[in-house]
This record gives C-alpha cells, structure tokens and sequence, in this order.
C-alpha cells in the first residue's frame, strides 16, 4: 500500500494498478485448495481466499503468525477501514473509527496494538479521490496522520500531528517505527520510537520514497522511489506535490541500512515496483511489478536478490497479485489478488504455503 502508493489499495481501484477481476483466470474456482494455484506458480501450494467480495489488501501478520490486520471497504463504508481477522479468516472486525479514510496498519511486535493511518480528523467523510485530467495520480492526503489502538479499536491513540501526510508505517520486531511523510516538503521516509518520538530522517533525494518494510533482524529498510532526473520530470513532481499528488507510474525499490546509510537500488526495470517485503534471510524481497505487462495493468509478484541478481517471477494470475509478506517463521504468504473474482473491481486476501 501499504502503494501503498499514497494509498495503497488505489493501487487496486485505479489503472494502471487496476484490476480486471471478472477476467480472472480462474473465474470458477473455490475458496481454497490446488485449484486456486495457478500450474506455474511453483512457490505456492495450498492458497487459501481469506475474504470474499468488495476491495481488500494489504494484509499483514501479527508477530505470532495467528492474526492479520488489513484494510477493506465494506459495510456501507464509502472507502478504507482497517480490519482484523485469523489466518484462516475467522472473526473479522473493523478496529478503525468508520471516520475518513484509512490505510497501512500494522502490528506492534508484542501483540497488544495496532497502528494505521487515518485522516479522521480531517473530516468524517472519506476524503475525494484524486482528478485524473492530469493522467494517472496518487493522492497524498495532508490529513492522514499515525494512530495506534488496541486490537478491539479502544484507546486510540494519536503519534503524530505534523502538518502534511504521514502514513505507510510499518514497525520492526523490537518495536521501532519507520514510515513516510511530507514534513519537511518532500516525501521522505523517516524512523521514529513506538511513542512517536525521536523522530529520524532517513532519505533526502527530490522524489518520492515509500513504502518502507524492515528486515527481520532489523538491520535494513526495503523501499519503492521515484527519483526525478530531468528537469521536466523535477518540474511535474513538484507542481504535482503542490497539489498533494504524485505519479507513480515508475517505482523502483531500494535497500539501505536502518540508520540510512548504503542506499542502494535493486531493480532497474523502469516500470511500477511496490510492496517490497524482505526474505526471513535477508538476502532476497519479494515485490510486485507491471514489468511483463506492456500496457503495464497486470501486476504479479517476483523475487530478487538485494544486489539486483536472480529474478523470477512467482504469480502468473492474469490481473493482479500484490502486497505480498511473509509470516514470522516465513512458512507462509499472504497477498492480495483479482484471482477468483466474482465482479470486476474485487480484490481479496488469500494465504499460501510457501515451497523454496
């Protein structure tokens, strides 16, 4: 989004991250089993749908591997609430207010809340999507803000209160933040303690850095970036900023250290590269990327190896696949996908075991 990726499940709703779920190829399957898996997807075995019907992504497992927090629209909502439910997608509930529009929640690592951005307090309404008569944009809330609350929705929290967007916050095993804002005039990702405090800028390049998830040790940042070189490209980005949008038509994702130091790009593909999640060992991200599709629609998820070597491809769904991420012991994979669509527009979570 999580893309995500002002927010990410636009990724979802939205050309060129846009699904095409009646056209699924596998229309007629059920909800879990071999028949779900397409005959390519090797690395895959016994996906399991987890939501059925309506818009949902980014879901991410608690520390222990037994929950999921993801974000939905559903219920009469008219965009983005966070949600949480068991791995076999059992007692789903909405932890978020129902106010503004919501994204990217996470587990703290002992289990005892739940962080999500939310621009509640800029309004009960959902906040208007973004005009399309300058092509394909993201919308960079200014009113998105990071709030915690215990799993049940109580004892909502505000961490940050800065003037413009902070969202797309993700937090490591011993507890510390790393997240996306525009605090200082450019989208920037940024570390913080769980408290909301000692607040740490990480990168300083003109464009946008997102998307931020650890390592399991805790010792690297996976990203996606758009970095402006030309001077046209420099000018769309910031008369596009002025506006609280971006174009996100170009990602690519980065690895640097937790302090920032050795950035360094993985891919080099040119085309749109986001939910960047690391490997159990460190050595690999699984992401997903429209770099086989020309018309740049169909995303699916692929593996590389942090120096750029040994790509492969990993989904072969026809529509879109993304949001990938491993659970705590890396046995399996949760990601979001148009497979098995009933409706053009749906995007459901599923969860696989996952075979070296």
């Amino acid at each position: 989004m999580k893309l995500t990726l002002a927010v990410l499940i636009t990724i979802i709703l939205c050309s060129p991250f846009g699904s095409r779920g009646a056209r699924s190829t596998s229309k007629a399957l059920s909800s879990s089993g071999p028949q779900l898996r397409l005959p390519q997807e090797k690395h895959l075995q016994n996906i399991k749908q987890l939501s059925f019907g309506g818009e949902n992504a980014e879901a991410y497992f608690s520390a222990d591997g037994k929950q999921l927090s993801f974000q939905s629209t559903r219920d009469g909502h008219q965009c983005d609430q966070i949600y949480i439910m068991n791995v076999d997608g059992s007692n789903v509930h909405m932890i978020s207010t129902g106010d503004g529009r919501t994204t990217c929640s996470y587990f703290f690592p002992n289990g005892r809340r739940v962080l999500y951005s939310s621009t509640q307090l800029g309004g009960k309404e959902c906040p208007p999507r973004p005009d399309f008569s300058r092509g394909y944009v993201w919308a960079i809330y200014p009113t998105f803000d990071i709030f915690t609350a215990r799993p049940d929705g109580s004892d909502l929290k505000q961490l940050t209160n800065t003037p413009g967007y902070d969202a797309e916050t993700t937090i490591s095993k011993d507890g510390k933040l790393v997240f996306t804002s525009m605090r200082d005039g450019d989208l920037d990702i940024y570390t913080m303690d769980a408290n909301g405090k000692h607040v740490r800028r990480l990168t300083n390049e003109l464009g946008y850095d997102g998307g931020p998830f650890w390592s399991y040790d805790g010792k690297q940042i996976v990203y996606r970036a758009y970095h402006p070189q030309t001077e046209k490209e420099k000018t769309d980005y910031l008369a596009l900023l002025k506006q609280s949008l971006i174009r996100p038509t170009t990602l690519e994702i980065w690895v640097m250290n937790a302090d920032g130091s050795n950035k360094r790009q993985v891919t080099h593909n040119g085309k749109a590269n986001f939910g960047p999640y690391f490997f159990p060992d460190g050595k690999r991200v699984i992401f997903a990327s429209n770099m086989d599709d020309p018309k740049g629609r169909n995303f699916d998820l692929y593996k590389i190896n942090v120096d750029g070597s040994g790509l492969e491809r990993i989904t072969f769904n026809e529509t879109f696949d993304g949001f990938p991420m491993f659970s705590p012991n890396g046995k399996k994979l949760v990601f979001a996908s148009n497979r098995n669509a009933n409706i053009q527009g749906e995007t459901n979570v599923f969860i696989a075991d996952w075979v070296e």
